[in-house]
């Protein structure tokens, strides 16, 4: 398991050493390239990895960093401050991201 040390470090090596250039933002039922406001459904990105940062004295401080590639082949990244049960999103989203699916868990 490769080492990525902070959330800043790790965003830095999957944009700078991984490729995953774009920023993706969380919506109700989709996700979306910020830069260009282009949009895909749950069935057209997979998410590679997940890393999980979790403050050493404060909760709030938790983050979940997805590493995602769209079908077309966009690479980005998917930032979120508590996990995805905390926003308000759809059950198919919700399951797409889920922390507890089969996905290893860096």
């Amino acid at each position: 398991m490769k080492d990525y040390g902070t959330l800043s470090q790790a965003i830095n090596k999957l944009k700078l050493e991984e490729g995953y250039k774009n920023d993706f933002n969380l919506l109700d039922e989709k996700i979306e390239i910020t830069s260009s406001k282009k949009t895909f459904g749950v069935d057209e990105f997979e998410v590679d990895k997940v890393l999980r940062f979790e403050g050493m004295s404060n909760p709030d401080d938790n983050a979940i960093l997805y590493a995602i590639t769209t079908t077309n082949g966009e690479k980005g990244i998917l930032v979120d401050g508590y996990g995805v049960s905390s926003g308000q999103i759809s059950k198919e989203m919700l399951e797409k991201l889920d922390l507890k699916d089969q996905r290893p868990i860096n």
